[in-house]
């Protein structure tokens, strides 16, 4: 008897768009074996997967009067209809199943009924078999067909789609619960390294600073040496300690009104004769007068822009030149730091301000860092309510800019968290 058109498409777009609403799989799986057993007119269906460690297909889905029979029955895959279509790959009908070998007959002994007839086709993912979808006794001792193998084989890559729906989503799940513990040891480790290091790191720069003033003047290089790196080591730590205490949201913002141009100056002092002994001149851009008021934090601001300028200067070589710039805009300050330095590749643009991000090996190498300034740099200014960005031509330069609200809102966005040093 041939298949209704009319209420196999019906019934084929009724499960298909389903699909798009899976919420449990097993209800979803037994909707398709619901179908199929209606559409090829069978008495009874079996989903079975196939076992790669023991080379066995096991019954995944089935009709509930049978689990308890067959939850633990397992299916050669040579001595079975349905090992053979899974070890071909393709569709198998047998109208006849006393005169064919190929057939299980536990099944009958396990189940209790008698078969018949079986059509089975393989569930195919990426093009390779991960299962068997298989119906059985077509009603009134008629004949499968090669329309119900096709019928039987569009519900099988329904049935595909849905489990490998299911094993992305618990994928992502099992992704994000390590993403989250591997996030709570990173927080953890972050704050004891921290705690641990500060004070023999204090003891270390203060002794040394110390034995500065007593040893001669043929040992300053090596003090200095141990002074240098110490000091190094102190900023690695602080920035870390910043961007965990930003990303966990302990802490709290100290507001007052400040001026950013006196930010911007003192800054600029503090970096000038570091510039200079490198042969990079450095220089500010600011309108006569303007004091650039807002309220904010005026050390984490500092922190921003000191981590901006010390990135220009380390990338921008001798006799080149780094200029900040501010203005006031409206409700907000707008300040940059703009270089004609090496610049950043097209490719690491979107990722300069990732933590840790390193651009270009090589200049890693040249010039040192962990790649946590910047990172640091979009933390003090996105808990300010700004936002900062990059503008860079590789060979050319680059320029830093960043926004800062003269008055901060009360309700900060998700995305911003309170921040203490």
């Amino acid at each position: 008897m041939a298949i209704d058109q009319s209420k196999l498409l019906a019934r084929l777009i009724e499960v298909t768009r389903s699909l798009s609403n899976v919420g449990d799989l097993e209800t979803y799986l037994q909707s398709i074996i619901s179908a199929a057993t209606e559409l090829t007119e069978s008495e009874t269906i079996f989903l079975m997967e196939y076992d790669e460690a023991a080379q066995e297909l096991y019954f995944k889905y089935i009709p509930w009067f049978y689990r308890d029979r067959l939850k633990d029955i397992r299916l050669p895959t040579n001595e079975s209809a349905a090992g053979w279509v899974f070890l071909h790959a393709k569709p198998l009908i047998i109208n006849d199943v006393k005169n064919d070998d190929r057939y299980y007959r536990k099944l009958d002994e396990i189940t209790g009924f008698a078969g018949r007839s079986l059509l089975g086709v393989p569930l195919m993912l990426h093009g390779r078999p991960i299962g068997v979808l298989q119906v059985f006794n077509k009603i009134g001792d008629s004949h499968y067909t090669e329309e119900d193998a096709s019928v039987l084989e569009t519900l099988a890559s329904l049935a595909v789609a849905a489990m490998q729906n299911d094993m992305l989503e618990s994928n992502v799940v099992s992704s994000k619960d390590e993403s989250r513990e591997l996030d709570r040891l990173k927080n953890e480790f972050i704050a004891i390294t921290s705690h641990e290091l500060r004070t023999p790191l204090g003891l270390i720069l203060g002794h040394s600073t110390f034995l500065r003033e007593l040893v001669g003047k043929e040992h300053y290089e090596q003090v200095d040496a141990i002074i240098r790196n110490a000091s190094k080591l102190k900023e690695i730590i602080e920035n870390l300690s910043r961007m965990d205490n930003y990303e966990t949201g302990s802490a709290s913002l100290r507001q007052r009104k400040v001026s950013v141009a006196r930010i911007i100056e003192d800054v600029s002092a503090s970096f000038r004769d570091i510039a200079a002994q490198k042969g990079v001149e450095l220089k500010i851009e600011i309108e006569r007068g303007q004091e650039m008021p807002i309220d904010g934090d005026a050390s984490k601001i500092a922190i921003a822009l000191s981590n901006l300028v010390k990135n220009s200067i380390t990338f921008t070589n001798e006799g080149g030149h780094i200029i900040i710039r501010g203005e006031l805009q409206s409700d907000f300050v707008k300040v940059s730091v703009e270089d004609n330095g090496i610049g950043i590749p097209t490719k690491d643009l979107s990722h300069v301000f990732d933590r840790f991000y390193q651009v270009e090996s090589h200049l890693t190498r040249k010039h040192g860092g962990m790649g946590l300034g910047l990172s640091v740099a979009k933390a003090m200014i996105e808990i300010h309510g700004g936002r900062i960005w990059v503008e860079s031509t590789e060979g050319l330069g680059s320029k830093f800019t960043f926004l800062l609200p003269t008055k901060i809102k009360e309700a900060q966005p998700d995305s911003v968290q309170p921040f203490a040093e």
